[in-house]
């Protein structure tokens, strides 16, 4: 099983979220995503959301410091 993760901090938002998010599954990665997308930044958990999601996962961890923009 291969860790990986989604990080806001390489997406332009309003607030500036700091979120980064890793899991070992792909499964449980999406669904924490879907979760922090929804309650966080208002988005509606449609099978788009998941798809656009899932295809901005990367392999290992989220670096300690903010990616550069």
């Amino acid at each position: 099983m291969t860790r990986k993760y989604i990080d806001c901090r390489e997406f332009p938002s309003d607030m500036n979220c700091t979120v980064a998010l890793a899991a070992d599954s792909d499964k449980e990665l999406l669904e924490a995503a879907v979760q922090h997308a929804v309650a966080i930044h208002q988005h509606q958990d449609t099978p788009e959301l998941r798809t656009q999601l899932q295809q901005l996962f990367k392999v290992g961890t989220p670096p300690v410091e903010a990616p550069a923009k």
